[in-house]
């Protein structure tokens, strides 16, 4: 009676000990890879989730599915002026086929960072050589780390990963050129600051020119359209004056005395010396001006 519990406990441990040889479990950020005895992949590219695999002679290994980064201390490489620059650069990579990844490097993160290591050298040797040490260190990164991607990572696919992206974190040139060669960036960029500068008086003088020249010939037609407007308006003017007067010229004369006695006479100051005979006051003197 005594040996039934123990039984009992032990075939559910060897219950349970199937059942945990018998599953392996993927999680959304992995990868994993069914291994028979010997080495031989009997599976892979799982779904995340809950998976079956034959005990005791079936193994599974799991690889990371996110993003890798991974520094590197300087190296140095020869420009084409056969000058020595130290160059310390970092990769992001992340593993395209798992089955190959494994097959290449034994699932070794160590082994393919390695590998891709001595890719990305290259590119960068073989990028720098075709350059000058100014032009190393004022090219445009994107121009470089790309000529650098486009080695690299064309190498690395037999590894089973994909070459993300290569970043240069310093360029250290040897102190003995590194005076020189910035002195030759500063004149290059004041050379190519006064060559814009010049572009732009050039420019700037133009645009002005063209203005006065729209400016003049804006106020040129503005003057001979008000002189148009004001000859037309004295015309008519003119006429409607002569029509006015040759209806009633008496009352005309008149009214152009009124104006006359209204701006010479009663105001302060003023001295007028006429004949009392004079035509002047005639309407003063004869309401009818006779």
């Amino acid at each position: 009676m005594s040996s039934r519990p123990l039984i009992a406990a032990l075939a559910t441990a060897a219950a349970l000990l199937l059942l945990w040889q018998s599953t392996f479990l993927v999680r959304e950020t992995e990868y994993a890879l069914k291994i028979y005895v010997g080495g031989r992949i009997m599976g892979a590219d799982y779904a995340a989730g809950l998976h079956f695999k034959q005990p005791f002679v079936e193994d599974v290994k799991k690889f990371e599915k996110r993003l890798m980064t991974r520094n590197y201390p300087a190296e140095q490489f020869l420009t084409s002026e056969g000058k020595i620059l130290n160059v310390d650069f970092y990769v992001k990579w992340r593993i395209a086929d798992v089955a190959q990844y494994y097959r290449s490097t034994g699932g070794s993160e160590d082994v393919a960072t390695a590998r891709l290591a001595e890719s990305v050298k290259d590119g960068l040797k073989g990028t720098i050589a075709k350059r000058t040490i100014q032009q190393v260190v004022a090219a445009e990164r994107a121009e470089l780390i790309g000529d650098v991607l486009a080695f690299a990572g064309n190498s690395v696919k037999q590894l089973g990963i994909t070459l993300v992206d290569v970043r240069v974190k310093s360029i250290l040139l040897p102190e003995e050129v590194s005076d020189s060669v910035f002195n030759r960036m500063r004149q290059d960029f004041a050379r190519q600051a006064a060559q814009l500068r010049s572009e732009g008086d050039e420019q700037a003088i133009k645009i002005r020119a063209e203005s006065e020249r729209q400016r003049t010939g804006t106020l040129s037609a503005a003057a001979r359209d008000a002189e148009k407007i004001r000859g037309e308006g004295d015309a008519k003017a003119t006429a409607i004056f002569a029509a006015a007067t040759s209806k009633n010229g008496e009352f005309f004369s008149f009214y152009r005395s009124l104006q006359a006695y209204r701006k010479t006479v009663g105001r302060d100051g003023d001295v007028l010396v006429l004949s009392p005979e004079s035509q002047f006051f005639k309407y003063l003197r004869d309401p009818a001006g006779k």
